[in-house]
């Protein structure tokens, strides 16, 4: 019986997937976020993230981007998409030796019918896999998307997206792509190749 337990525990210490972690933040504008600067359509803000690694938020044309870490632009390419949206406050932080490497956030698609009319059972919901900018290499940008309304196991799918692509994702040479199924509610990406 022993020896069944130091196997299990030996797996569990062994496991490659389990030296990955988790930790999650939230965008609080009230608390936690400065604005830059603000003009007739949108601003730029500078929130905290996790553990020494900030959150750059941008709106413009009621469309969001963000991005995380230490980036050395903060203007730049704008990646978000053609569709009006609106980001999630939650952002889960995918850590390696508690220092993260990818973030995810939950963009909403506002869809709208034939009338141009925005309707709530068109509403897309995209998990955005993003990669963090870190002092040596101060980028950050999206490495692919998980449609969250096609996919059963949304969330899932996009940690295995982080985990795999994100560490080794070159900003502005790799395209980002969708993972998993890709439904009619899951909007039009913008990004650093369109």
């Amino acid at each position: 019986m022993w020896r069944i337990a130091i196997l299990i525990s030996l797996l569990f210490v062994t496991s490659p997937a389990l030296a990955q972690d988790n930790a999650y933040t939230k965008i609080d504008f009230d608390k936690t976020c400065t604005i830059i600067d603000q003009y007739e359509q949108g601003l730029n803000a500078v929130c905290s993230g996790y553990t020494g690694y900030p959150i750059l938020f941008s709106e413009g044309d009621l469309r969001q981007m963000v991005r995380f870490g230490h980036v050395a632009k903060l203007g730049g390419q704008w990646e978000s998409f053609g569709e009006f949206n609106r980001a999630n406050d939650t952002i889960e932080w995918r850590l390696k030796d508690k220092k993260p490497y990818a973030a995810i956030l939950r963009y909403f698609i506002e869809n709208a019918n034939d009338n141009g009319e925005y309707k709530k059972e068109l509403e897309g919901q995209v998990l955005v896999v993003s990669t963090v900018g870190t002092h040596e290499n101060p980028t950050s940008c999206v490495v692919g998307y998980v449609d969250a309304r096609a996919n059963k196991n949304a969330n899932k799918l996009s940690q295995e997206l982080a985990d795999t692509k994100a560490k080794n994702f070159t900003c502005g040479k790799e395209k980002p792509e969708f993972f998993g199924k890709r439904g009619r509610f899951s909007g039009s990406p913008s990004s650093y190749f369109e």
